[in-house]
Protein backbone atom coordinates (compact mmCIF):
# COMPACT_ATOMS: atom_id res chain seq x y z
CA UNK A 1 0.00 0.00 0.00
CA UNK A 2 1.82 3.60 -1.21
CA UNK A 3 -0.21 5.74 0.14
CA UNK A 4 -0.48 7.39 3.80
CA UNK A 5 -3.50 8.42 5.46
CA UNK A 6 -4.28 10.19 8.75
CA UNK A 7 -6.59 10.01 11.38
CA UNK A 8 -7.66 12.69 14.33
CA UNK A 9 -7.52 11.66 17.48
CA UNK A 10 -8.47 7.82 16.56
CA UNK A 11 -5.89 5.38 14.49
CA UNK A 12 -7.56 3.79 10.89
CA UNK A 13 -7.15 0.64 10.53
CA UNK A 14 -6.91 -1.06 6.96
CA UNK A 15 -6.99 -4.50 6.42
CA UNK A 16 -6.31 -6.54 3.37
CA UNK A 17 -4.23 -6.14 0.48
CA UNK A 18 -2.50 -3.09 -0.60
CA UNK A 19 -4.68 -1.30 -2.98
CA UNK A 20 -5.13 2.51 -4.89
CA UNK A 21 -7.16 5.12 -3.66
CA UNK A 22 -9.95 4.26 -5.98
CA UNK A 23 -10.82 1.30 -4.85
CA UNK A 24 -14.08 0.74 -2.72
CA UNK A 25 -14.02 1.01 1.01
CA UNK A 26 -16.77 -1.14 3.36
CA UNK A 27 -17.22 -1.78 6.62
CA UNK A 28 -15.95 -5.19 5.88
CA UNK A 29 -12.46 -3.58 5.05
CA UNK A 30 -12.34 -1.14 7.79
CA UNK A 31 -12.40 -1.71 11.03
CA UNK A 32 -15.61 0.20 12.50
CA UNK A 33 -15.02 0.00 16.29
CA UNK A 34 -12.55 2.77 15.28
CA UNK A 35 -14.36 5.21 13.78
CA UNK A 36 -17.96 4.44 15.33
CA UNK A 37 -17.11 4.69 19.18
CA UNK A 38 -17.94 8.01 20.85
CA UNK A 39 -15.14 10.32 20.69
CA UNK A 40 -14.20 11.74 23.78
CA UNK A 41 -12.78 15.41 22.28
CA UNK A 42 -14.43 17.06 19.98
CA UNK A 43 -14.71 15.48 16.02
CA UNK A 44 -11.84 16.55 13.85
CA UNK A 45 -10.02 19.25 15.84
CA UNK A 46 -7.10 21.49 14.29
CA UNK A 47 -4.21 20.54 16.53
CA UNK A 48 -0.65 19.79 15.85
CA UNK A 49 -0.82 15.96 16.89
CA UNK A 50 -1.81 13.76 14.42
CA UNK A 51 -1.73 9.83 14.84
CA UNK A 52 -0.37 7.61 12.57
CA UNK A 53 -2.15 5.20 10.45
CA UNK A 54 -1.54 1.59 10.81
CA UNK A 55 -1.11 -1.14 8.15
CA UNK A 56 -2.51 -4.53 8.94
CA UNK A 57 -0.92 -7.30 6.24
CA UNK A 58 -1.70 -10.58 7.55
CA UNK A 59 -1.04 -10.85 11.65
CA UNK A 60 1.87 -8.19 11.42
CA UNK A 61 1.32 -4.38 11.94
CA UNK A 62 3.64 -1.69 10.17
CA UNK A 63 3.72 1.69 11.27
CA UNK A 64 3.68 4.13 8.40
CA UNK A 65 4.85 7.56 7.81
CA UNK A 66 3.04 10.61 9.35
CA UNK A 67 2.19 14.18 8.49
CA UNK A 68 0.55 17.14 9.33
CA UNK A 69 -2.29 17.67 7.08
CA UNK A 70 -1.77 21.00 5.16
CA UNK A 71 -4.26 23.55 3.37
CA UNK A 72 -2.37 24.70 0.49
CA UNK A 73 -4.00 27.71 -0.95
CA UNK A 74 -2.14 27.69 -3.59
CA UNK A 75 -3.33 25.98 -6.77
CA UNK A 76 -1.23 22.53 -7.71
CA UNK A 77 -0.16 22.17 -4.17
CA UNK A 78 -3.30 20.74 -2.29
CA UNK A 79 -3.19 18.08 0.61
CA UNK A 80 -6.12 16.20 0.03
CA UNK A 81 -6.82 13.70 3.31
CA UNK A 82 -8.58 10.59 2.11
CA UNK A 83 -8.35 9.53 5.93
CA UNK A 84 -10.48 12.31 6.84
CA UNK A 85 -12.86 12.33 4.36
CA UNK A 86 -13.56 7.80 5.47
CA UNK A 87 -13.69 9.12 8.55
CA UNK A 88 -16.60 11.94 8.03
CA UNK A 89 -18.43 9.57 6.17
CA UNK A 90 -18.44 6.60 8.72
CA UNK A 91 -18.87 9.46 11.82
CA UNK A 92 -22.78 10.22 9.81
CA UNK A 93 -23.01 6.25 9.30
CA UNK A 94 -21.71 5.94 5.54
CA UNK A 95 -23.57 6.90 2.47
CA UNK A 96 -26.65 4.91 1.38
CA UNK A 97 -24.43 3.07 -1.08
CA UNK A 98 -20.58 3.44 -2.44
CA UNK A 99 -22.13 4.05 -6.43
CA UNK A 100 -23.61 7.01 -4.72
CA UNK A 101 -20.63 8.21 -2.69
CA UNK A 102 -18.28 8.30 -5.74
CA UNK A 103 -20.76 9.79 -7.88
CA UNK A 104 -21.26 12.77 -5.60
CA UNK A 105 -17.21 13.12 -5.27
CA UNK A 106 -17.10 13.63 -8.72
CA UNK A 107 -19.89 15.78 -9.27
CA UNK A 108 -18.82 19.21 -9.49
CA UNK A 109 -20.92 22.46 -8.74
CA UNK A 110 -22.63 23.93 -11.64
CA UNK A 111 -25.30 26.81 -12.13
CA UNK A 112 -28.86 25.23 -12.90
CA UNK A 113 -31.62 26.48 -14.58
CA UNK A 114 -33.72 29.49 -12.56
CA UNK A 115 -35.88 28.18 -9.98
CA UNK A 116 -38.96 28.03 -9.41
CA UNK A 117 -40.90 29.53 -6.24
CA UNK A 118 -40.85 27.40 -3.44
CA UNK A 119 -44.23 25.82 -2.15
CA UNK A 120 -45.19 27.45 0.89
CA UNK A 121 -45.27 25.29 4.37
CA UNK A 122 -48.58 24.62 5.54
CA UNK A 123 -49.06 25.82 8.94
CA UNK A 124 -52.53 24.62 10.11
CA UNK A 125 -52.81 22.34 13.12
CA UNK A 126 -55.15 20.16 14.94
CA UNK A 127 -57.28 21.69 17.47
CA UNK A 128 -57.97 19.49 20.46
CA UNK A 129 -61.59 19.28 22.22
CA UNK A 130 -61.40 17.69 25.85
CA UNK A 131 -64.39 17.13 27.40
CA UNK A 132 -66.26 17.44 23.78
CA UNK A 133 -69.36 15.51 24.79
CA UNK A 134 -70.30 18.36 27.63
CA UNK A 135 -72.62 21.54 27.36
CA UNK A 136 -69.77 23.38 26.31
CA UNK A 137 -67.63 20.97 24.24
CA UNK A 138 -69.46 19.98 21.93
CA UNK A 139 -70.71 23.22 20.89
CA UNK A 140 -67.03 24.11 20.60
CA UNK A 141 -66.52 21.26 18.20
CA UNK A 142 -69.64 22.30 16.12
CA UNK A 143 -68.16 26.07 16.11
CA UNK A 144 -64.45 24.58 15.02
CA UNK A 145 -65.79 22.68 12.81
CA UNK A 146 -68.34 25.11 10.50
CA UNK A 147 -65.38 27.21 10.16
CA UNK A 148 -63.92 24.30 8.58
CA UNK A 149 -60.70 23.86 11.30
CA UNK A 150 -59.39 19.76 11.91
CA UNK A 151 -60.53 18.98 15.06
CA UNK A 152 -59.86 16.47 17.12
CA UNK A 153 -61.58 15.02 20.52
CA UNK A 154 -60.83 13.44 23.66
CA UNK A 155 -63.46 11.67 25.37
CA UNK A 156 -63.93 8.67 27.84
CA UNK A 157 -67.15 6.69 26.16
CA UNK A 158 -66.48 6.13 22.45
CA UNK A 159 -69.81 5.49 21.53
CA UNK A 160 -71.48 8.33 23.49
CA UNK A 161 -69.41 10.70 21.58
CA UNK A 162 -70.16 9.14 18.69
CA UNK A 163 -73.73 9.34 18.82
CA UNK A 164 -73.58 13.04 19.68
CA UNK A 165 -70.77 14.13 17.07
CA UNK A 166 -71.10 11.78 14.32
CA UNK A 167 -69.71 9.04 13.05
CA UNK A 168 -66.84 10.81 10.97
CA UNK A 169 -65.33 12.76 14.08
CA UNK A 170 -61.47 12.36 14.72
CA UNK A 171 -61.68 11.01 18.14
CA UNK A 172 -59.30 9.54 20.71
CA UNK A 173 -60.24 7.42 23.41
CA UNK A 174 -58.71 9.03 27.24
CA UNK A 175 -59.26 9.89 30.64
CA UNK A 176 -57.24 12.55 31.86
CA UNK A 177 -57.44 11.45 35.31
CA UNK A 178 -55.49 8.25 34.30
CA UNK A 179 -52.65 9.16 32.87
CA UNK A 180 -51.91 6.42 30.87
CA UNK A 181 -54.22 6.51 28.66
CA UNK A 182 -53.26 9.72 27.42
CA UNK A 183 -50.89 7.68 24.54
CA UNK A 184 -48.59 10.44 22.87
CA UNK A 185 -49.63 8.92 19.47
CA UNK A 186 -52.80 10.54 20.03
CA UNK A 187 -51.53 14.25 20.21
CA UNK A 188 -49.39 14.59 17.05
CA UNK A 189 -50.12 17.38 14.82
CA UNK A 190 -52.09 19.06 17.62
CA UNK A 191 -51.33 22.63 17.87
CA UNK A 192 -54.09 23.88 19.91
CA UNK A 193 -56.32 22.37 22.91
CA UNK A 194 -59.64 23.49 23.94
CA UNK A 195 -60.17 22.19 27.76
CA UNK A 196 -63.82 21.63 28.49
CA UNK A 197 -63.22 18.86 30.94
CA UNK A 198 -64.83 19.87 34.52
CA UNK A 199 -66.35 17.36 37.55
CA UNK A 200 -69.72 16.73 36.82
CA UNK A 201 -72.09 17.98 39.29
CA UNK A 202 -75.77 16.45 39.98
CA UNK A 203 -78.60 16.37 41.83
CA UNK A 204 -78.80 14.03 44.73
CA UNK A 205 -81.91 13.17 44.53
CA UNK A 206 -81.68 12.65 41.19
CA UNK A 207 -82.12 14.71 38.02
CA UNK A 208 -85.28 14.23 34.88
CA UNK A 209 -84.11 11.93 31.91
CA UNK A 210 -83.81 15.58 29.51
CA UNK A 211 -81.50 16.84 33.02
CA UNK A 212 -84.34 20.16 33.49
CA UNK A 213 -82.96 20.26 36.84
CA UNK A 214 -78.95 20.36 36.29
CA UNK A 215 -79.75 22.49 33.21
CA UNK A 216 -80.92 25.11 35.43
CA UNK A 217 -78.23 25.38 37.15
CA UNK A 218 -76.61 24.48 40.57
CA UNK A 219 -79.06 27.36 42.41
CA UNK A 220 -82.11 25.31 41.96
CA UNK A 221 -80.98 22.05 43.53
CA UNK A 222 -79.08 20.32 46.06
CA UNK A 223 -76.03 19.26 44.67
CA UNK A 224 -73.51 16.39 44.75
CA UNK A 225 -69.82 15.40 43.27
CA UNK A 226 -70.65 12.36 40.41
CA UNK A 227 -68.31 10.50 39.42
CA UNK A 228 -64.47 11.44 40.56
CA UNK A 229 -63.44 14.21 42.72
CA UNK A 230 -62.40 17.31 41.92
CA UNK A 231 -59.07 16.87 42.80
CA UNK A 232 -59.06 14.08 40.69
CA UNK A 233 -61.10 15.87 37.64
CA UNK A 234 -59.15 19.75 38.15
CA UNK A 235 -56.19 18.87 39.60
CA UNK A 236 -54.47 15.60 38.42
CA UNK A 237 -56.66 15.72 35.39
CA UNK A 238 -54.73 18.98 34.33
CA UNK A 239 -51.47 18.28 35.02
CA UNK A 240 -51.72 14.81 33.15
CA UNK A 241 -53.15 16.73 30.25
CA UNK A 242 -51.19 19.86 30.22
CA UNK A 243 -48.10 17.05 30.30
CA UNK A 244 -49.64 14.80 27.14
CA UNK A 245 -49.83 18.27 25.36
CA UNK A 246 -46.69 19.88 26.31
CA UNK A 247 -44.93 18.68 23.85
CA UNK A 248 -46.94 19.29 20.71
CA UNK A 249 -48.37 22.61 21.43
CA UNK A 250 -45.47 24.79 21.91
CA UNK A 251 -43.71 26.10 24.95
CA UNK A 252 -43.22 30.44 25.19
CA UNK A 253 -39.80 30.08 25.71
CA UNK A 254 -39.34 27.74 23.15
CA UNK A 255 -37.54 24.32 22.67
CA UNK A 256 -33.76 24.23 23.88
CA UNK A 257 -31.97 22.08 21.05
CA UNK A 258 -28.73 22.97 21.93
CA UNK A 259 -26.96 25.22 24.37
CA UNK A 260 -26.90 26.23 28.01
CA UNK A 261 -28.87 27.74 30.48
CA UNK A 262 -27.96 28.05 33.82
CA UNK A 263 -26.95 24.82 35.13
CA UNK A 264 -28.40 23.03 32.78
CA UNK A 265 -27.47 22.62 29.38
CA UNK A 266 -28.63 20.53 25.92
CA UNK A 267 -25.79 18.81 23.98
CA UNK A 268 -25.98 17.62 20.50
CA UNK A 269 -23.04 14.97 18.60
CA UNK A 270 -21.66 17.39 15.61
CA UNK A 271 -18.81 16.60 13.57
CA UNK A 272 -16.87 18.11 10.50
CA UNK A 273 -18.57 18.05 7.41
CA UNK A 274 -16.20 19.91 4.65
CA UNK A 275 -15.27 20.01 1.17
CA UNK A 276 -13.54 17.37 1.89
CA UNK A 277 -15.90 14.96 0.66
CA UNK A 278 -15.99 16.42 -2.79
CA UNK A 279 -12.39 16.67 -2.72
CA UNK A 280 -10.87 19.93 -1.10
CA UNK A 281 -9.13 20.37 1.70
CA UNK A 282 -11.11 22.57 4.17
CA UNK A 283 -11.22 22.04 7.44
CA UNK A 284 -13.49 22.61 10.95
CA UNK A 285 -14.11 21.75 14.11
CA UNK A 286 -17.02 21.83 16.76
CA UNK A 287 -15.77 22.41 20.38
CA UNK A 288 -17.24 23.53 23.57
CA UNK A 289 -15.38 26.80 24.96
CA UNK A 290 -16.00 26.89 29.08
CA UNK A 291 -15.94 30.79 29.22
CA UNK A 292 -16.35 31.72 25.98
CA UNK A 293 -19.60 32.48 26.77
CA UNK A 294 -21.82 35.77 26.60
CA UNK A 295 -21.25 36.02 30.63
CA UNK A 296 -18.28 34.03 30.86
CA UNK A 297 -19.88 31.26 30.33
CA UNK A 298 -19.83 28.18 28.46
CA UNK A 299 -20.75 27.93 24.82
CA UNK A 300 -20.01 25.77 21.65
CA UNK A 301 -17.58 26.93 19.01
CA UNK A 302 -18.05 26.72 15.35
CA UNK A 303 -14.48 26.89 13.64
CA UNK A 304 -11.97 26.46 11.00
CA UNK A 305 -9.76 27.48 8.01
CA UNK A 306 -11.77 27.51 4.59
CA UNK A 307 -10.01 27.20 0.97
CA UNK A 308 -10.97 26.92 -2.03
CA UNK A 309 -7.94 24.41 -3.34
CA UNK A 310 -9.14 21.66 -5.10
CA UNK A 311 -12.47 23.20 -6.00
CA UNK A 312 -13.80 23.61 -2.30
CA UNK A 313 -14.75 26.53 -0.65
CA UNK A 314 -16.84 25.56 2.62
CA UNK A 315 -16.52 24.16 5.67
CA UNK A 316 -19.50 23.24 7.68
CA UNK A 317 -20.74 21.20 11.29
CA UNK A 318 -23.51 18.75 11.35
CA UNK A 319 -25.09 16.89 13.93
CA UNK A 320 -25.42 12.74 13.68
CA UNK A 321 -29.30 12.18 13.20
CA UNK A 322 -31.64 12.47 15.79
CA UNK A 323 -32.44 9.24 17.23
CA UNK A 324 -36.14 10.21 17.07
CA UNK A 325 -37.01 13.25 15.25
CA UNK A 326 -37.99 16.44 16.44
CA UNK A 327 -41.71 17.97 15.95
CA UNK A 328 -41.41 21.79 16.11
CA UNK A 329 -44.72 21.67 13.93
CA UNK A 330 -46.05 24.13 17.21
CA UNK A 331 -43.03 26.46 16.76
CA UNK A 332 -42.46 29.15 13.65
CA UNK A 333 -38.90 28.60 12.89
CA UNK A 334 -35.11 28.24 15.38
CA UNK A 335 -33.45 31.43 17.04
CA UNK A 336 -29.52 30.97 17.65
CA UNK A 337 -27.81 32.77 19.80
CA UNK A 338 -24.58 33.38 18.60
CA UNK A 339 -21.28 35.97 18.77
CA UNK A 340 -21.03 37.23 14.72
CA UNK A 341 -17.78 37.95 12.79
CA UNK A 342 -19.43 39.61 10.06
CA UNK A 343 -19.44 36.93 8.11
CA UNK A 344 -22.54 34.82 6.03
CA UNK A 345 -23.72 31.46 7.33
CA UNK A 346 -26.03 29.03 6.20
CA UNK A 347 -28.58 26.71 8.48
CA UNK A 348 -29.43 23.51 6.98
CA UNK A 349 -32.02 21.53 8.24
CA UNK A 350 -32.68 18.12 7.65
CA UNK A 351 -36.15 16.06 7.35
CA UNK A 352 -34.19 13.01 5.99
CA UNK A 353 -31.93 10.41 7.33
CA UNK A 354 -30.37 10.02 3.82
CA UNK A 355 -26.91 10.92 3.83
CA UNK A 356 -27.10 12.77 0.65
CA UNK A 357 -30.43 14.54 0.19
CA UNK A 358 -32.14 17.56 -0.07
CA UNK A 359 -31.32 20.46 3.04
CA UNK A 360 -33.39 23.31 3.89
CA UNK A 361 -31.59 25.84 3.99
CA UNK A 362 -31.20 29.52 4.94
CA UNK A 363 -28.70 32.15 4.91
CA UNK A 364 -28.03 34.49 7.77
CA UNK A 365 -25.69 37.71 8.36
CA UNK A 366 -24.04 38.11 11.60
CA UNK A 367 -22.61 41.52 13.03
CA UNK A 368 -19.14 41.06 14.13
CA UNK A 369 -18.08 41.06 17.41
CA UNK A 370 -21.59 41.11 19.13
CA UNK A 371 -23.84 38.69 20.55
CA UNK A 372 -27.25 38.44 18.66
CA UNK A 373 -29.78 36.45 18.01
CA UNK A 374 -31.16 35.38 14.63
CA UNK A 375 -33.96 34.23 13.88
CA UNK A 376 -35.03 31.53 11.03
CA UNK A 377 -38.36 31.06 10.28
CA UNK A 378 -39.22 27.93 8.90
CA UNK A 379 -40.74 29.44 6.01
CA UNK A 380 -37.46 31.07 4.86
CA UNK A 381 -35.84 27.48 4.37
CA UNK A 382 -35.26 26.87 1.07
CA UNK A 383 -34.72 23.13 -0.24
CA UNK A 384 -31.48 22.67 -1.53
CA UNK A 385 -29.22 19.67 -2.70
CA UNK A 386 -25.66 20.65 -3.67
CA UNK A 387 -25.84 24.09 -3.79
CA UNK A 388 -28.96 24.22 -6.19
CA UNK A 389 -32.69 24.93 -5.18
CA UNK A 390 -34.96 21.84 -5.94
CA UNK A 391 -38.14 23.05 -7.29
CA UNK A 392 -39.90 19.98 -6.66
CA UNK A 393 -38.65 19.29 -3.58
CA UNK A 394 -41.57 18.51 -0.82
CA UNK A 395 -42.37 21.25 1.65
CA UNK A 396 -40.37 21.76 5.06
CA UNK A 397 -41.92 19.28 7.52
CA UNK A 398 -41.08 21.01 11.21
CA UNK A 399 -42.89 17.34 12.13
CA UNK A 400 -39.41 15.32 11.39
CA UNK A 401 -36.81 17.42 11.57
CA UNK A 402 -33.69 15.16 11.61
CA UNK A 403 -30.59 16.93 12.25
CA UNK A 404 -28.77 20.12 11.78
CA UNK A 405 -26.03 21.66 10.23
CA UNK A 406 -24.29 24.89 10.08
CA UNK A 407 -21.93 26.38 7.02
CA UNK A 408 -19.44 28.79 6.18
CA UNK A 409 -19.18 28.71 2.46
CA UNK A 410 -18.01 30.25 -0.67
CA UNK A 411 -21.24 29.30 -2.50
CA UNK A 412 -24.92 30.78 -1.67
CA UNK A 413 -27.33 28.63 -4.49
CA UNK A 414 -27.75 28.88 -7.92
CA UNK A 415 -24.53 29.78 -8.93
CA UNK A 416 -24.23 33.10 -6.58
CA UNK A 417 -21.29 33.64 -4.19
CA UNK A 418 -21.27 34.67 -0.64
CA UNK A 419 -20.22 38.34 -0.73
CA UNK A 420 -18.67 37.91 2.78
CA UNK A 421 -16.71 34.96 2.08
CA UNK A 422 -12.86 35.00 2.39
CA UNK A 423 -10.35 32.14 2.77
CA UNK A 424 -8.54 31.35 6.04
CA UNK A 425 -9.51 30.95 9.43
CA UNK A 426 -13.16 31.95 10.87
CA UNK A 427 -14.89 31.16 14.21
CA UNK A 428 -18.47 31.34 14.98
CA UNK A 429 -18.98 31.34 18.68
CA UNK A 430 -22.95 29.57 19.31
CA UNK A 431 -24.49 28.97 22.91
CA UNK A 432 -27.52 28.10 21.92
CA UNK A 433 -30.30 27.13 19.30
CA UNK A 434 -34.09 26.57 19.99
CA UNK A 435 -37.12 26.87 18.35
CA UNK A 436 -39.42 29.69 18.90
CA UNK A 437 -42.88 31.16 18.32
CA UNK A 438 -43.45 33.99 16.72
CA UNK A 439 -44.78 37.50 17.93
CA UNK A 440 -48.36 38.29 17.97
CA UNK A 441 -48.41 34.95 19.85
CA UNK A 442 -51.90 33.30 20.64
CA UNK A 443 -53.08 30.96 23.32
CA UNK A 444 -52.57 27.85 22.99
CA UNK A 445 -54.24 26.36 25.50
CA UNK A 446 -57.80 27.95 26.41
CA UNK A 447 -59.56 26.20 29.41
CA UNK A 448 -62.92 26.65 30.79
CA UNK A 449 -62.88 27.38 34.55
CA UNK A 450 -65.41 28.69 36.74
CA UNK A 451 -66.12 32.66 37.99
CA UNK A 452 -65.48 32.23 41.64
CA UNK A 453 -62.71 29.99 42.50
CA UNK A 454 -60.77 32.20 44.58
CA UNK A 455 -63.47 33.63 46.84
CA UNK A 456 -63.81 30.32 48.63
CA UNK A 457 -60.80 31.58 51.34
CA UNK A 458 -61.19 34.95 50.47
CA UNK A 459 -61.00 36.76 54.08
CA UNK A 460 -64.33 38.95 54.70
CA UNK A 461 -66.41 37.90 52.19
CA UNK A 462 -69.75 37.26 52.83
CA UNK A 463 -70.40 33.89 51.90
CA UNK A 464 -74.56 34.41 51.91
CA UNK A 465 -74.66 36.53 49.45
CA UNK A 466 -72.00 34.08 46.64
CA UNK A 467 -73.61 31.40 44.48
CA UNK A 468 -74.11 28.07 45.80
CA UNK A 469 -70.58 26.77 44.70
CA UNK A 470 -68.67 29.30 46.29
CA UNK A 471 -70.99 28.73 49.48
CA UNK A 472 -71.24 24.88 49.19
CA UNK A 473 -67.27 24.42 48.27
CA UNK A 474 -66.29 22.25 51.07
CA UNK A 475 -69.25 20.24 50.69
CA UNK A 476 -68.86 19.76 47.42
CA UNK A 477 -65.16 18.33 48.12
CA UNK A 478 -63.65 21.89 47.45
CA UNK A 479 -64.95 21.74 44.08
CA UNK A 480 -63.14 25.83 43.39
CA UNK A 481 -60.49 25.07 45.41
CA UNK A 482 -58.82 22.64 42.76
CA UNK A 483 -60.11 24.15 39.79
CA UNK A 484 -58.15 27.22 41.38
CA UNK A 485 -54.69 24.73 41.55
CA UNK A 486 -55.82 23.61 38.15
CA UNK A 487 -55.73 27.24 36.76
CA UNK A 488 -52.10 27.62 38.60
CA UNK A 489 -50.71 24.54 36.70
CA UNK A 490 -51.69 26.38 33.58
CA UNK A 491 -50.29 30.04 34.21
CA UNK A 492 -46.55 27.89 35.25
CA UNK A 493 -46.61 25.45 32.18
CA UNK A 494 -45.04 28.04 30.11
CA UNK A 495 -48.06 27.26 27.43
CA UNK A 496 -49.49 30.43 25.87
CA UNK A 497 -52.75 30.08 27.49
CA UNK A 498 -56.36 31.76 27.87
CA UNK A 499 -58.60 30.64 31.12
CA UNK A 500 -61.85 32.04 30.68
CA UNK A 501 -64.16 31.64 34.03
CA UNK A 502 -68.06 32.03 32.87
CA UNK A 503 -70.91 32.85 35.77
CA UNK A 504 -73.29 30.28 36.04
CA UNK A 505 -74.12 28.14 32.69
CA UNK A 506 -77.52 28.30 30.77
CA UNK A 507 -78.74 26.57 27.61
CA UNK A 508 -80.23 30.28 26.23
CA UNK A 509 -78.87 31.12 23.21
CA UNK A 510 -75.96 32.96 22.53
CA UNK A 511 -76.31 37.07 21.76
CA UNK A 512 -76.39 38.80 24.51
CA UNK A 513 -74.64 41.95 25.36
CA UNK A 514 -71.10 40.58 27.48
CA UNK A 515 -69.33 42.05 30.83
CA UNK A 516 -65.82 40.65 31.35
CA UNK A 517 -64.33 41.13 34.13
CA UNK A 518 -60.82 40.55 36.51
CA UNK A 519 -60.21 39.78 39.87
CA UNK A 520 -63.20 37.50 39.82
CA UNK A 521 -65.93 39.78 41.82
CA UNK A 522 -68.93 39.59 39.41
CA UNK A 523 -71.74 37.47 39.82
CA UNK A 524 -74.57 36.24 37.06
CA UNK A 525 -75.21 33.76 34.39
CA UNK A 526 -74.04 33.21 30.71
CA UNK A 527 -74.62 30.62 27.69
CA UNK A 528 -73.20 28.05 27.18
CA UNK A 529 -73.19 28.77 23.43
CA UNK A 530 -71.52 32.16 24.41
CA UNK A 531 -68.35 30.32 26.16
CA UNK A 532 -68.72 28.10 23.14
CA UNK A 533 -67.81 31.03 21.04
CA UNK A 534 -65.35 32.91 23.19
CA UNK A 535 -63.21 30.21 23.58
CA UNK A 536 -62.97 29.23 19.53
CA UNK A 537 -62.44 33.33 18.96
CA UNK A 538 -59.60 33.58 21.83
CA UNK A 539 -57.40 31.04 19.52
CA UNK A 540 -56.71 33.65 17.30
CA UNK A 541 -56.37 36.61 19.13
CA UNK A 542 -53.01 37.55 20.83
CA UNK A 543 -54.88 39.97 23.01
CA UNK A 544 -56.16 37.15 24.89
CA UNK A 545 -53.28 35.34 25.29
CA UNK A 546 -52.03 34.87 29.31
CA UNK A 547 -55.39 36.04 30.40
CA UNK A 548 -57.63 34.75 33.19
CA UNK A 549 -61.00 36.56 32.77
CA UNK A 550 -64.65 35.93 34.34
CA UNK A 551 -67.61 36.59 31.82
CA UNK A 552 -71.48 37.18 32.15
CA UNK A 553 -74.51 38.78 30.63
CA UNK A 554 -75.89 41.57 30.76
CA UNK A 555 -79.39 40.34 30.89
CA UNK A 556 -80.13 39.30 34.55
CA UNK A 557 -80.83 35.80 36.35
CA UNK A 558 -84.23 36.28 36.73
CA UNK A 559 -84.93 37.06 33.18
CA UNK A 560 -85.29 34.45 30.73
CA UNK A 561 -82.87 35.30 27.19
CA UNK A 562 -84.42 34.53 23.72
CA UNK A 563 -83.78 35.40 19.87
CA UNK A 564 -86.20 35.50 17.20
CA UNK A 565 -84.81 33.24 14.49
CA UNK A 566 -86.18 35.78 12.04
CA UNK A 567 -83.70 38.68 13.19
CA UNK A 568 -80.79 37.14 15.37
CA UNK A 569 -78.05 39.64 17.06
CA UNK A 570 -75.08 40.42 14.94
CA UNK A 571 -72.09 37.99 15.10
CA UNK A 572 -69.31 39.63 17.73
CA UNK A 573 -65.82 40.86 17.57
CA UNK A 574 -64.74 39.40 20.65
CA UNK A 575 -61.49 41.30 20.46
CA UNK A 576 -63.64 44.46 21.61
CA UNK A 577 -63.73 42.57 25.16
CA UNK A 578 -60.37 41.11 25.31
CA UNK A 579 -58.50 44.53 24.47
CA UNK A 580 -59.52 45.43 27.68
CA UNK A 581 -57.77 42.30 30.06
CA UNK A 582 -54.70 42.99 31.77
CA UNK A 583 -52.10 40.69 32.34
CA UNK A 584 -51.33 39.11 36.28
CA UNK A 585 -54.91 39.65 37.60
CA UNK A 586 -56.16 36.24 38.88
CA UNK A 587 -58.08 37.30 42.04
CA UNK A 588 -55.22 35.54 43.89
CA UNK A 589 -53.72 39.09 44.99
CA UNK A 590 -55.96 39.40 48.04
CA UNK A 591 -55.18 35.13 49.30
CA UNK A 592 -51.86 35.81 48.63
CA UNK A 593 -51.78 38.41 51.31
CA UNK A 594 -53.74 36.32 53.65
CA UNK A 595 -53.07 32.52 52.80
CA UNK A 596 -55.41 30.21 54.14
CA UNK A 597 -53.89 26.38 54.07
CA UNK A 598 -56.43 24.46 52.53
Amino acid sequence: MECCFYSNPSILTFQGDSSSVGRRFSRKNLRPGQLSSPLSKPFLQLNDRFQPLVYQHGSSFYRLRTYKTAIYAEAGKQGWDLGRFVKTLYFFNGPPSPVKFFEFLMEKLSSPAPSEPVTAMDSSGIVLVSGATGGVGRRVVNILRNKGLPVRVLVRNKDKARNMLGPDVDMVVGDITKESTLVPEYFKGVKNVINAVSVIVGPKEGDTPDRAKYSQGIKFFEPEIKGDSPEMVEYIGMKNLINAVKGSVGLRSGKLLFGFEGNSSKGLAWGALDDVVMGGVSESSFQIDPIGGENGGPTGMFKGVVSTANNGGFASIRTKNFPKAEDLSAYDGLELRLKGDGRRYKLIVRTSRDWDTVGYTSGFDTVKGQWQSVCIPFSSLRPIFRARIVSDAPPFDPRNIISLQLMFSKFEYDGKLNPTFVEGAFQLPVSSIRSYIKDPITPRFVHVSSAGVTRPDRPGLDLSKQPPAVRLNKELDFILTFKLKGEDLIRESEIPYTIVRPCALTEEPAGADLIFDQGDNITGKISREEIARICVAALESPYACDKTFEVKSVVPFSEPYTVDPENPPPEKDYNVYFKTLKDGITGKEILEQSPVPV
